[in-house]
């Protein structure tokens, strides 16, 4: 069976390592805004191109794209077969893997642009552009306001598994010492609930953008924490966001080790 082959294990392993390294570098770049020292507000697509700016930058890119095509495959395999060697998923979980298995393809696909030089440019493809585009469709309100109030309803979901601790039962904890799942226990608590606040504020603005008609309230992942920074004691705020995706990067790249595939 393909959930039983240790290549499979290595594609899901290499792909959790190469998500978490793009949300640290997401959370670096917004740490070192909230403190004053440069950086700016990204998302998965500007933490690919700033990879690709920095010394031996098409290597890193590269294996970036093939940890990112192995996350794809294995969440898109993990929904088809419903189960792996380890572990068994739920109805819910198997259409959550199709999700992120397809998000995760097109991140690759955008990886393999920046390689080859294509522009798959920030304005073509904004949130503001293509939430326009679907406003116009038959129904687009409704679409836009659907997709918002599911990407809400992910966000709740990621901050019920980070206060209740559920992540830990797709790890194999029994293998961690006592400090070591006291860690990993800190890093993905305080991811899952950043990543609660981002993805919350990306939905708010989908359905905002289709009650109002108006394109201009949708979000993505670089305007969800430029809209953390814009609030009271903002720089705090877009800190301890920051600081928390940084944790789920950790905690990614930690899973990578302890994860049951």
């Amino acid at each position: 069976m393909v959930a039983d082959r240790r290549e499979f294990g290595w594609l899901a392993r290499a792909g959790l390592v190469a998500r978490g390294v793009s949300y640290g570098i997401i959370g670096i770049l917004a740490l070192q805004l909230a403190f004053g020292s440069g950086g700016k507000t990204t998302n998965q697509r500007g933490a690919l191109q700033a990879i690709a700016d920095k010394p031996f930058g098409q290597a890193l890119l590269i294996a970036m794209a093939l940890g990112l095509a192995g996350y794809a495959i294995w969440r898109l395999v993990r929904a088809g077969i419903g189960h792996g060697s380890q572990q068994d998923d739920s109805a819910g979980e198997r259409v959550a893997g199709a999700a992120s298995g397809l998000a995760y393809a097109a991140l690759c696909v955008t990886a393999v642009k920046i390689l080859v030089g294509a522009s798959s440019g920030g304005g073509a493809n904004s949130p503001k552009k293509t939430t326009g585009g679907v406003l116009d469709w038959t129904g687009g309100t409704t679409i836009v306001g659907v997709i918002g109030a599911i990407l809400i309803a992910v966000a709740l979901y990621q901050g019920y598994k980070g206060i209740s601790k559920k992540f830990l039962q797709d790890s194999n904890t029994s293998e961690m010492t006592r400090h070591v799942k006291r860690a990993f226990t800190a890093l993905g608590v305080f991811g899952h609930l950043a990543r609660m606040v981002v993805f919350g504020l990306i939905g708010y603005g989908l359905v905002k953008a289709a009650m109002d008609y108006n394109p201009d309230s949708a979000i993505g992942l670089d305007g969800a924490l430029s809209k953390v920074s814009q609030q009271s004691y903002g720089p705090l705020l877009l800190g301890v966001v920051a600081a928390g995706l940084i944790g789920f990067a950790l905690y990614s790249i930690a899973d990578a080790r302890y994860r049951k595939i």
